[in-house]
């Protein structure tokens, strides 16, 4: 097959550990489809990777690129922040077969509230989230976010939050940060639990949490009930493809969030499955997914030094 792929970072030129990340994604997925013979081009402003053929492109021509590269390839796998990835998407579906979630699944995931919201209708633990003032408690923590974000950027815990339509409020869980990387079909795969290093920083009233990397894969006793737990939260937004569900672990697992996107725990699954990531996104085009993967060994990393 000619696959296509775009990691937003490296496309557009971002810096820091955004670019990091970026090229480590893209560079796990193309020598992955790259070991099955698979054709690949990468979208990159810059950044080459030493596998495949890269397409050029900007912040300002990239929706153009996409296009243009989407029409002369069998299937295309696009990689961008919550915010972004729809319109990333609706560029090539009308063109090429897409390796992720649709764009209206997407949006879905990207609204925390939204996102909660169908959670919570579906039986599925979360956190419960606060609506309005009334409802806060006296000497209780609650988490603020983005109501669109990633990565637990601008994310704080605090005993006294505003409510406001920008941001989410929910109750603070206590317990293990998590990950369960699947690959969704009809019926998802599971590939890992994955543990998150979360670091939480500051003083007082408000303290941040930021997350700084991990450990994949991760066993614990309650590996059935997580990945179950995970699972169900996928099917209930109508995820495809590589994704990604957060969740803290207390006296039951609280999806906390929902990432229809590969996340930087591919870097280390890349490492140590088989099959082979790109065989297994090929095969949930197809509705082709084995039962089961082979993990061997683990892969630890942190957020500052991925590469």
């Amino acid at each position: 097959m000619n696959i296509l792929i775009c990691e937003y970072a490296t496309s557009t030129g971002m810096g820091g550990t955004f670019l990091l990340e970026g090229k480590a994604m893209l560079k796990s997925l193309a020598e992955s489809f790259d070991a099955d013979h698979h054709e690949i081009k990468y979208t990159t402003s810059a950044t080459e990777i030493q596998v495949g053929t890269p397409v050029y492109c900007n912040e300002g021509n990239i929706k153009t690129i996409l296009q243009t590269e989407a029409k002369k390839c069998d299937a295309a796998l696009i990689i961008a922040p919550d915010d972004l990835l729809a319109g990333l998407v609706e560029e090539i579906e009308e063109y090429t077969s897409t390796m992720g979630s649709s764009p209206a699944v997407i949006r879905k995931c990207a609204d925390k509230f939204k996102c909660g919201k169908i959670l919570e209708n579906k039986g599925i633990p979360a956190p419960q989230l606060v609506e309005t003032v009334e409802e806060l408690k006296k000497d209780t923590n609650y988490v603020v976010k983005p109501r669109y974000g990633c990565a637990a950027e601008n994310t704080i815990i605090t005993s006294n939050p505003s409510i406001s339509q920008d941001m989410v409020v929910t109750e603070y869980i206590e317990g293990e940060h998590l990950s369960v990387s699947l690959v969704c079909a009809d019926a998802p795969l599971a590939l890992t639990i994955n543990r998150q290093y979360i670091e939480i920083t500051g003083r007082g009233d408000k303290t941040a949490i930021v997350y700084k990397g991990g450990i994949t894969p991760y066993e614990t006793p309650d590996r059935e009930l997580i990945i179950d737990t995970a699972k169900r939260a996928a099917q209930a937004l109508g995820c495809r493809g590589y994704t990604g569900v957060d969740i803290v672990m207390g006296d039951v697992p609280y999806v906390i969030d929902i990432n229809p996107r590969p996340t930087t725990s591919l870097v280390g699954i890349c490492k140590i499955i088989k099959p082979q990531i790109g065989e297994l996104l090929i095969g949930a085009l197809e509705e082709n997914l084995p039962s089961t993967v082979h993990i061997t060994g683990n892969y630890e990393f942190r957020k500052e030094d991925i590469l």
